[in-house]
C-alpha cells in the first residue's frame, strides 16, 4: 500500500466525527484559530478532529491518534491567557478561543552511543550530553510536558549520574519533544532519558533469576515443540488457550 493510500485509510477511520455532520444537531460550538484563521467547530471534538473538520488533512504528525506516540504534540494559547499550553492534539478537546500555534523547528540531534562500550559511571551523561550542565532549573520543561513528568528533576538526576532516578522519572516519556522546544539551554531531554533507561536496564536493574532461566530454556530449545504446536492451531483454539491462561493468570505468573 502506498503512503498516500495509508494516510487515506487513517483519515477514513476518523471520518465518523468529521463528515456528514448535521449542524442542526450540534448544540455546542467553539471558535478556534488555526494559523490565524477563525473556524467554528463542534465543541466536543479533539484538536486533531477539529482541524480535519475545518478542512485540513494530516499527511504527517498524526501518528497513532491514541495519545501514545507523541507525534501530534501541540502548542496553543487561550484568549486572554498569556501562558503557552502544551498537549497531544489527538486527546485534547478544543476550547473556545483556542489559538493553535505552529511549532518552530527545534534541533534534536541524538548522539550515538554503545552501551556495551560505555562505562556505567557518573560522568557518562555529561560525556554524551554536555549541554545538561547548562540547565538553569527554570522548570519550563516540566511545565511543557503533556505527560506531567518531572522532566527537570530527571535532568538534575542525570547531572548527578543517577541512572535509576532518570529511568524512574522518565519511564512514561513518549518523546513528543515539547520539553526540548521550550528549553532555553537547548537540552534534548528525551534523548538523555532514553540513554539513562538503556544504561540502567543493561547495568543497574536487578537481574531476575526466573527470567534468566526462561531465556536459557528458550536458547536450549526446551519450548521448540510447544511453539511449533501452537502455530498450527486455528483461531478458536488460540482464543481458548488465551482465555484459559487468563483465568489462571496467578498460577501462570508464578510459573505453576
Amino acid at each position: 500500500m502506498s503512503k498516500k493510500d495509508i494516510m487515506g485509510e487513517i483519515a477514513k477511520a476518523n471520518s465518523s466525527v468529521i463528515k456528514g455532520v448535521d449542524k442542526s444537531e450540534i448544540k455546542h460550538w467553539a471558535n478556534i484559530y488555526i494559523m490565524g484563521q477563525r473556524y467554528e467547530v463542534p465543541a466536543d471534538l479533539t484538536i486533531m478532529q477539529a482541524m480535519e473538520y475545518a478542512g485540513f488533512r494530516f499527511i504527517h504528525s498524526c501518528g497513532c491518534r491514541a495519545g501514545f506516540c507523541g507525534a501530534c504534540s501541540t502548542i496553543y494559547r487561550l484568549k486572554g491567557d498569556y501562558r503557552l499550553k502544551t498537549a497531544m492534539a489527538c486527546q485534547t478537546r478544543v476550547e473556545e478561543g483556542m489559538f493553535l500555534v505552529q511549532l518552530p523547528f527545534s534541533p534534536a540531534v541524538k548522539p550515538r552511543w554503545n552501551i556495551e562500550k560505555t562505562g556505567y559511571e557518573d560522568g557518562a551523561f555529561l560525556a554524551y550530553f554536555p549541554e545538561i550542565a547548562r540547565c538553569v532549573s527554570c522548570n519550563t520543561c516540566t511545565k511543557a510536558c503533556p505527560q506531567d513528568l518531572q522532566v527537570m528533576d530527571y535532568i538534575q538526576a542525570a547531572l548527578r549520574g543517577d541512572f535509576k532516578k532518570v529511568s524512574e522519572l522518565s519511564f512514561d516519556c513518549i518523546q513528543c519533544g515539547m520539553c526540548a522546544v521550550r528549553c532555553p539551554a537547548e537540552i534534548v531531554h528525551y534523548h538523555v532519558a532514553q540513554f539513562g533507561r538503556e544504561m540502567y536496564g543493561r547495568y543497574g536493574y536487578p537481574r531476575n533469576a526466573v527470567l534468566d532461566k526462561r531465556v536459557s530454556d528458550i536458547k536450549k530449545g526446551v519450548y521448540d515443540k510447544e511453539f511449533k504446536d501452537l502455530v498450527k492451531k486455528n483461531k478458536d483454539e488460540l482464543v481458548k488457550i488465551y482465555k484459559d491462561q487468563l483465568a489462571n493468570k496467578d498460577k501462570f505468573i508464578k510459573g505453576g
